[in-house]
């Protein structure tokens, strides 16, 4: 049962659902929803706030300006996918923190949240801070 424990502990400490992001999001937590797709993929539609770093161009040098201080949370199109899971570990070598969103974008979309881009943006709940 420890075994198992260890597991699930490890699941979420690695692994963010789109819930979870939502409400981290509109709460202003220290977040950065980062897009692990190619850039064509991010131009047609990206999770609001996103910032677009395609995992196969993590470097040092891609990555000097960003702040090793927040959390990064990675997606890509979803469980087809595993350019998150590919940014996520890119992130992490470059000392970053770094969790990992279940689901990428079409879970995102599938719990109705709104999504930017070229690509007739979904409607859905936006991300709003009272502050």
């Amino acid at each position: 049962m420890e075994d198992q424990i260890k597991h699930y502990e490890n699941k979420l400490a690695y692994e963010m659902d789109p819930s979870d992001l939502f409400e981290a999001l509109s709460n202003g937590e220290n977040i950065v929803v980062l897009d692990a797709r190619k850039d064509f993929g991010y131009e047609a539609e990206h999770i609001p706030t996103a910032i677009n770093i395609p995992h196969r161009e993590m470097t040092v040098e891609s990555t000097q300006h960003l702040d090793k201080n927040v959390l990064y949370v990675t997606y890509c199109d979803g469980i087809g996918c595993n350019a998150s899971t590919k940014g996520a570990l890119n992130m992490t070598r470059l000392g970053f923190k770094v969790k990992e969103l279940i689901g990428g974008i079409e879970w995102w979309k599938q719990d109705g949240y709104a999504t930017e881009g070229k690509n007739d943006p979904k409607p859905g709940l936006k991300i709003e801070c009272a502050c």
